[in-house]
């Protein structure tokens, strides 16, 4: 099996449960948040939209400069989904590429400064793809304080069977 035929469908998946997060988020809460420290939804949702980006960006480039890297702010639920169906595609294609590819290093750069540098294979399932079921709990638990029910994932959860 090449290393694009187990990430593509593991990806495809992820953002299928990400976008059923996203449509349950209601549009006059997007400026909620649990403490002044968290990320509001808004800002949230918008992160879980742009993850499939890094993948890309992981793929097409050998590092990233984070200096004055800022998220996507899209506004409404609509558009969020939008965004992560358009990132989703453009990084279906990016793994598109041989294998050899995935184990070339890619290196993180904050401030001029590695901050990490490992092989691409190793950033996209140790970084990228453990972002999607970290920020999809995060955001459940915003849920739960707002009551309104969380989706099923890998498993059910208290409110879907």
């Amino acid at each position: 099996m090449k290393i694009h035929e187990f990430l593509i469908p593991q990806l495809q998946q992820e953002v299928a449960l990400t976008e059923k997060f996203l449509k349950r988020i209601p549009e006059d809460e997007m400026g909620w948040k649990p403490h002044e420290k968290s990320m509001s939804i808004k800002e949230l949702a918008n992160h879980l939209a742009e993850i499939p980006s890094w993948i890309t960006g992981t793929m097409d480039h050998d590092s990233m400069d984070l200096s004055g890297y800022k998220s996507p702010a899209k506004d409404s639920v609509k558009e969020i989904i939008e965004l992560l169906k358009k990132n989703n595609a453009e990084a279906e294609k990016a793994l598109q590429k041989p294998d050899e590819e995935f184990s070339k290093n890619w290196k993180m750069i904050v401030n001029g400064e590695t901050a990490m540098e490992m092989p691409k294979y190793n950033v996209l399932q140790a970084v990228v793809m453990n972002q999607f079921p970290h920020h999809r709990a995060q955001l459940g638990v915003y849920f739960r304080l707002l009551d309104i029910s969380v989706p099923s994932t890998y498993g059910p959860s208290a409110d879907e069977s």
